[in-house]
């Protein structure tokens, strides 16, 4: 066969596995809502086509990002803890632990390098929020959701779901989703775009609130002030939003008195007695781990693998506390619900070191080819980033999807629009 008809072949599978990559892409967030199992096979199958991709083209340039090389050492070290720790499910883990930056630098790299895709990325959030959004507002009006769900236990309303995700879920679709749009219209000068983009907003935060997940809503508004401050048009429209929510919640003994409880009464009974309540005391525990395997961490499932077994430290002596000890009761769970104590009992200090210098790259990129005028998608991704890698808060499993799939596919996304407009 002659080289140029064997070259055309290779770029026609090559645009293949790219067709067959974005129709992955396309179904992945749906997957992210309803199925952990699913969209950890998909995010891994984007990132198999991806290789193919490259081998095919002969094209490895993608290698040469600088943020590869310290998820590579992350990645040893995750393994190296794993192995040291002896168990097989944890070594496992590990070596699958690369899949996920496989997935990020394919986003990066290959299906999301073109402003076409991301803008279709954009409106597939767009219209998965809008679902959400329904969903709640349903439970919210008739009692339950289109599967006939009821609210959950506690008040929290569950949206499509089963089970009280919305919150954080919506999170996650609000800044790369809703916002973009909302930044467009109060762009324009005309005062029904303006109205427009504030109503939209508006809808979003008043959601967010009458969900009852306290973490999300706390941090949807600590990303709104974010992008207040990077943003001065959007100051206004924040403070008439910030204005609105305060009387949402002042009359929410009235509209909703089961959120009220859950979103302000032991939201402020935790916050005045955080060391015992089950979050202080799953971080103490977490942090004795720490404190007594600083090197090596306990692998990748250590703190769920050691948390029951009674450990006690001296190393925080220099805080005034002679000896601290984990709670093999209240303070064990399947993961210390943070993700930088989860990097810190998986891999120890050095392996917290290194995930902080991702974080640092990842940020920084997309801080660089911060544009709001003109790219609000990009800095609404920077936004949502921080969010997810604010060290501050309580989170679900890093390594675990959904959640590590929405942490991966706006970091990958960032990435691409960062390095997009850098060279435009």
């Amino acid at each position: 066969m002659p080289p140029a008809a064997f070259s055309s072949i290779r770029v026609k599978l090559a645009g293949y596995l790219t067709a067959a990559g974005l129709v992955c892409l396309t179904i992945f967030p749906f997957f992210l809502f309803y199925s952990r199992a699913l969209s950890d096979t998909f995010a891994s199958v984007i990132g198999g086509l991806f290789l193919l991709h490259s081998a095919l083209l002969k094209d490895w340039y993608w290698l040469k990002q600088p943020w590869l090389k310290l998820a590579a050492l992350f990645c040893v070290l995750c393994l190296l803890s794993s192995v040291h720790v002896g168990i097989t499910g944890e070594w496992v883990q590990a070596l699958c632990l690369p899949r996920l930056f496989l997935f990020c630098i394919a986003l990066q790299s290959w299906l999301l390098s073109t402003q076409t895709r991301r803008i279709w990325m954009e409106r597939l959030c767009l219209l998965a929020a809008l679902w959400l959004i329904s969903q709640c507002w349903q439970q919210y009006l008739t009692g339950t959701n289109l599967m006939g769900m009821p609210r959950w236990g506690d008040g929290s309303l569950t949206g499509p779901f089963t089970k009280p995700r919305a919150g954080f879920t919506l999170l996650m679709l609000f800044f790369p989703g809703i916002m973009p749009s909302v930044l467009r219209l109060l762009r324009h000068n005309k005062l029904k775009y303006w109205a427009l983009g504030c109503l939209l907003l508006l809808l979003g935060v008043t959601t967010m609130v009458l969900i009852g997940q306290r973490m999300s809503c706390v941090l949807l508004f600590f990303g709104m002030s974010l992008t207040a401050f990077i943003f001065p048009r959007f100051r206004l429209p924040f403070g008439l939003i910030l204005a609105c929510a305060g009387g949402l919640i002042a009359s929410l003994p009235v509209i909703s008195p089961p959120v009220y409880a859950k979103l302000v009464l032991k939201f402020s009974d935790q916050l005045h007695h955080f060391a015992q309540s089950d979050y202080g005391r799953l971080f103490r525990s977490a942090l004795v781990m720490v404190a007594q395997h600083p090197w090596m961490g306990l692998g990748m499932d250590g703190f769920r693998n050691f948390c029951h077994e009674p450990i006690q430290t001296h190393a925080f002596s220099f805080l005034g506390m002679e000896t601290l000890g984990n709670d093999t009761d209240r303070g064990c769970n399947i993961h210390p619900h943070n993700y930088y104590l989860q990097v810190a009992t998986t891999a120890g200090l050095p392996g917290l070191i290194v995930f902080i210098g991702l974080a640092f790259l990842w940020l920084r990129a997309g801080w660089q080819a911060l544009d709001i005028e003109d790219h609000p998608q990009q800095a609404m991704l920077f936004v949502a980033c921080c969010i997810l890698l604010w060290p501050v808060t309580s989170t679900s499993a890093v390594f675990s999807f959904p959640t590590a799939g929405w942490l991966f596919l706006f970091v990958g996304w960032l990435l691409a629009a960062s390095s997009s407009h850098k060279r435009a």
